[in-house]
């Protein structure tokens, strides 16, 4: 079997946990931030869990995750 390509943009946006789940970050906390409140934006800097409907593609993207 051929060894497969790594989709390298996908690879510097997610990462695997030790229990196989993979995180991903947070959208929305790049500009326009003065409006939002700080709990919000507390809340978009935290790290959050691909949901499992997309986990397959995203395993596809990262085939040696």
């Amino acid at each position: 079997m051929p060894k497969l390509k790594t989709r390298k943009a996908a690879a510097k946006r997610f990462r695997a946990t030790g229990t196989g789940k993979i995180v991903r970050r947070k959208a929305y906390k790049n500009h326009l931030l003065e409006h939002k409140t700080s709990d919000k934006k507390r809340s978009m800097s935290k790290s959050g869990l691909v949901h499992e409907r997309d986990e397959d593609n995203v395993r596809l993207m990262l085939p040696y995750l």
